[in-house]
């Protein structure tokens, strides 16, 4: 049997279907890095199909989101080591989109040694997932997506605008679940389901959200790593979609100066790996012991990781009343003002929505977070507060309120690093802490609007 054949026989289904009677062109050797994008080579099919794995530097996880980077914290001196990458054939899906029958695969990551390399987030969230196992539990995520279509921005000058509309007028704000405000971009939404199909990605639903040109795209539950691997597909893929048709995809907390922000909701449960049973409902249906401890890990460890769930300084401008954002760490039943929230739904459904993540978050990262809050409050069998009656935007803020602020949580909170991993922990800081003081070097118009004559 051929290479090229072998390689066959191990694609996915969806990727098989995709090919059937023609070569592979390319091969995307991806992962994602600290800010979630994606990192690594391309090849041809032929070459990709002789090879077992390749390498990359660990440098690109110390790098910044404008490209600087920070010193490695776990290392003296500067020898920038190759990782091993070796694909993980469970993720190979098509890229609809090039003009070429391409395929792009998701890669483990190993050091030299055969070990997981401890701070590349694919890593981190199957270490937090290796946690609830070891317990005998399966946990379980269903996330959402917020993002924004807006019309071109080369100059980042400029204050971002709603894309133009098939009426050809700009879209409207405060259109939230509007068919016809969704109907306005059309073109966008239907490479999205086309592209998702040719990918074999599951779509829960697509809804216009309060924002202009806000969308919000649901997914199925299941796996984390599975679906944060699938979040990472979408992301790449929505971009594609859009600029197909003149116009960006977003997935800024807040790129529209009075609009609302764009968030990364986390739906939650937990199954017994013996019963399948989720072990938030009791045999009568009612609330476990369980299911409040996995809140009160929440409400006790989630401001120690808003770090990575809020990981620029324009995620904390989503934080504020009334714009379907939480500002603390409240917890009720069927209530949207509060951080954390219960849905409605039956026994086996019983779930606890993590509302504080912001779509800007690295999706290995945030779910990763968010799991580890909850595992540590199912280990440590941590009371919840009394749930929130009424509008909890009347509350106490209790989260963190800027990336610096944010940043010192997480290096104070050593159950949380040890679940996340103290090298991860102190590198994401490091590379965050550059971030952050390079964006104190650059001067706002704000500041020259309002200081410049006036101090």
């Amino acid at each position: 049997m051929s290479a090229m054949s072998n390689l066959v026989e191990r694609l996915p289904e969806v990727a098989q279907v995709y090919l059937e009677g023609r070569s592979i062109d390319e091969v995307e050797c991806i992962v994602a890095d600290l800010a979630g994008v994606a990192r690594g080579k391309a090849m041809p099919g032929g070459k990709f199909a002789q090879q077992t794995h390749f390498y990359l530097p660990n440098s690109i996880f110390f790098q910044t989101i404008t490209g600087d980077w920070a010193d490695n914290p776990l290392d003296v001196g500067f020898t920038e080591p190759d990782m091993v990458l070796t694909p993980d054939f469970t993720t190979a899906l098509p890229a609809p989109w090039t003009a070429d029958w391409t395929l792009q695969v998701i890669h483990d990551i190993d050091d030299q040694q055969g070990q997981p390399v401890p701070f590349a987030p694919r890593n981190v969230l199957k270490r937090v997932v290796a946690l609830y196992n070891a317990r005998g539990w399966t946990p379980i995520v269903a996330p959402e997506m917020e993002f924004y279509l807006v019309a071109p921005n080369t100059d980042p000058a400029r204050a971002i605008e709603p894309p133009m509309g098939r009426s050809g007028r700009r879209a409207a704000a405060r259109q939230a679940y509007s068919m016809s405000a969704v109907d306005e971009y059309g073109p966008v939404i239907d490479d999205i389901y086309d592209f998702a199909e040719a990918m074999g990605l599951e779509i829960d639903g697509i809804l216009q959200e309060g924002g202009a040109g806000q969308v919000e795209l649901n997914l199925r539950h299941g796996d984390p790593v599975r679906l944060a691997d699938e979040m990472f597909y979408f992301k790449r893929m929505i971009r594609e979609a859009a600029l197909k048709h003149d116009c960006y995809a977003t997935f800024m907390a807040k790129p529209i100066e009075g609009e609302p922000g764009s968030a990364m909701h986390i739906h939650h449960s937990v199954v017994d790996m013996e019963t399948g049973q989720n072990i938030f409902s009791d045999a009568e249906g009612d609330e476990t012991p369980a299911f409040g401890h996995f809140i009160g890990g929440m409400q006790r460890h989630l401001p120690s990781v808003i770090a990575l769930l809020a990981p620029y300084v324009n995620s904390y401008r989503r934080y504020v009343p009334d714009f379907a954002a939480p500002i603390n760490l409240e917890w009720a039943r069927d209530n949207r003002t509060t951080g954390l929230r219960v849905p409605i739904s039956d026994a086996a459904g019983r779930r606890v929505e993590n509302r504080l993540p912001g779509m800007d978050c690295n999706p290995y990262l945030g779910i990763a977070a968010s799991l580890a809050c909850g595992y540590l409050g199912l280990v440590n069998a941590t009371a919840p507060g009394e749930p929130w009656v009424g509008d909890a935007y009347t509350g106490d803020d209790n989260i963190p309120r800027g990336l610096g602020a944010a940043l010192d949580l997480l290096r104070e909170d050593t159950a949380i690093r040890e679940v996340l991993g103290t090298e991860f922990c102190d590198v994401y800081a490091a590379v965050k802490d550059l971030e952050y003081n390079e964006f104190l070097q650059v001067i706002s118009p704000w500041e020259r609007e309002h200081l410049l004559l006036n101090v």
